[in-house]
């Protein structure tokens, strides 16, 4: 079964969400976490809430950056295999990738069927 996708609109939504993802990731590594003294109800000030509080906070930026890495990463993939003539092929059996997978998905490497596989182990 071919794939029967408008590579050129793939290439430009590829394109859009990888600008997309380079600005965050942009964005978080500017927004450093600044420290912040939690004031208790008696007016002292709490280093232990706030410390609790950062140490939070900088695990959500970590994961966030994660995130946008695998993401521009999944992105970049895509647009190799738009260049290399194979994108929208499953990477597991070789069949085309469901049309409405590719839509949700642009990046997907797998057909559902196979996902499916992956994650059931």
């Amino acid at each position: 079964m071919a794939v029967t996708v408008d590579i050129e609109a793939v290439k430009r939504r590829l394109t859009e969400e990888r600008a997309i993802v380079l600005e965050e990731r942009r964005r978080l590594a500017e927004d450093t976490p600044q420290a912040h003294d939690v004031v208790a109800a008696d007016g002292s000030e709490s280093r232990g809430a706030a410390d609790a509080a950062e140490t939070l906070d900088r695990g959500i930026e970590l994961s966030l950056e994660d995130n946008a890495e695998h993401l521009l990463g999944a992105i970049e993939s895509a647009l190799a295999r738009v260049e290399a003539g194979t994108y929208g092929m499953c990477e597991r059996c070789g069949q085309a990738i469901a049309n409405e997978r590719l839509e949700a998905l642009p990046w997907a490497t797998k057909c559902i069927e196979c996902k499916r596989l992956e994650e059931r182990g």
